[in-house]
């Protein structure tokens, strides 16, 4: 600033998404390395009712996804549920669901970039995850519309992979469910499976942590959230009917590798490579999103000073977050050079239910000429994320439990010294 006159405002994002590229984003955080994996963990939880936990997955990030996106519409800004908690529900609620969001989907980054690792290189996945963290952390810093078009590639070869492995398994699926017993089924099994395969859905998010980058959000989001869920729910369910038709839900529970075991149990063994690069691509995409969408809510926590200023800077030429994305980038690869991706994956599913349970909150906010939704909706979308969340192994709820109290902690104490 020169003189005497205003300060200049801090720079905003450029609106250069429209539906089809949200859409896409949204796409490649769900449709990625969750379908390649996720399936013989639920299994293994939920016995023979893994179609019912898959709909109970999909009938919560329906409520959450309706609800995120009314909100979006409304508050079409960097952030998310950050946001939204801040603007409906106070100033704790939002920071709650800021660090929720960093925590748990910084640990999902590292998730998909060590999935990466295990199927490019088994036995060296920790320095392929690191390259590729550092690899997706340049493209993001080179534009938001150069990601997207990444993203729209990544997310065809991933539908293609799968559009061949289910045909494979469903035209040679002779798994025979003869011979398997039945596995048990319990209401807390089908919970657990759900949480799991919530994991999976629950890339949508990008979408809305994107508000700041889209054209016409009130138009955009609305239409882009439950297009990409759609699209992704068909998918899902698609895959489901295969796996289970070339495997049983028995041996479905004990693949190391779901898809490409099922597409070898059909028959079809020469596609397993192809698999295994769909697999590979599809965790590139998941990351690719998941790291756009937790450096915009590290701008946005930088802006109100809960996180360090500096984060709060938009490149002059390119017009994103550069040093929210490269400190994001950083941080997820000093954790994918060390964790372990179970352990990552449990956390993350705890953190992103307590952000949504957070968003459903704020949606009940919503005044009827705002487009609340029906009340119904955020109510039944915070009974099931906050179910789904205490369904997870203890591990993952005692760990989650107690980096939220941290964060509130840390909220408190800088309360304390400015008052």
């Amino acid at each position: 600033m020169t003189g005497g006159g205003p300060p200049t405002p801090p720079a905003g994002l450029a609106r250069r998404l429209g539906v089809g590229d949200a859409v896409v984003i949204g796409l490649g955080a769900m449709i990625g390395a969750g379908v390649f994996a996720a399936f013989a963990p639920a299994a293994a939880a939920a016995g023979d009712a893994l179609l019912p936990a898959l709909g109970l997955a999909a009938l919560v990030a329906y409520c959450n996804a309706t609800s995120s996106a009314r909100l979006a519409a409304r508050h079409p800004l960097s952030g998310g549920t950050y946001v939204y908690g801040r603007e409906r529900l106070g100033e704790v609620w939002g920071y709650l669901a800021g660090w929720a969001f960093v925590a748990g989907k910084t640990a999902s980054c590292a998730a998909m970039a060590l999935v990466v690792g295990a199927y490019l290189w088994p036995g060296h996945e920790h320095p392929v995850a690191v390259a590729a963290v550092v690899a997706l952390t340049a493209l993001n810093d080179a534009g938001v519309r150069k990601a997207a078009w990444a993203t729209r590639l990544i997310v065809a070869v991933v539908l293609l992979t799968l559009a061949v492995a289910v045909a494979a398994c469903l035209a040679g699926g002779r798994a025979g469910l003869a011979g398997q017993e039945p596995l048990a089924t319990t209401a807390g099994g089908v919970l657990q499976a759900a949480a799991l395969l919530f994991f999976a859905f629950a890339g949508y998010a990008r979408i809305t942590t994107l508000g700041e980058e889209v054209r016409d959000p009130a138009r955009t989001i609305p239409r882009a959230v439950p297009i990409a869920l759609g699209i992704t729910l068909l998918v899902y369910a698609a895959v489901a009917v295969a796996l289970l038709a070339a495997l049983g839900p028995d041996r479905l529970a004990r693949a190391t590798a779901p898809v490409a075991d099922a597409v070898r149990a059909a028959g079809a063994g020469p596609l397993v490579p192809l698999v295994t690069v769909g697999a590979a691509t599809a965790a590139l995409g998941s990351l690719l999103a998941l790291l756009l969408g937790v450096s915009r809510t590290v701008l946005a926590m930088a802006r109100d000073g809960h996180l360090p200023r500096a984060l709060d800077a938009v490149h002059p030429r390119t017009g994103v977050p550069h040093h929210a994305q490269t400190a994001t980038g950083l941080v997820v690869a000093v954790i994918a050079a060390v964790a372990d991706v179970r352990g990552a994956i449990g956390f993350s599913s705890f953190g992103v239910l307590v952000y949504y349970a957070i968003a459903n909150a704020s949606a009940l906010r919503l005044t009827p000429a705002e487009h609340r939704p029906p009340r119904v909706v955020p109510v039944a979308g915070i009974a099931g994320c906050l179910a789904l969340a205490f369904s997870l192994p203890a591990a993952s709820v005692v760990s989650g439990g107690a980096v939220l109290a941290a964060g509130l902690a840390v909220w408190g104490v800088r309360r304390a010294l400015r008052r």
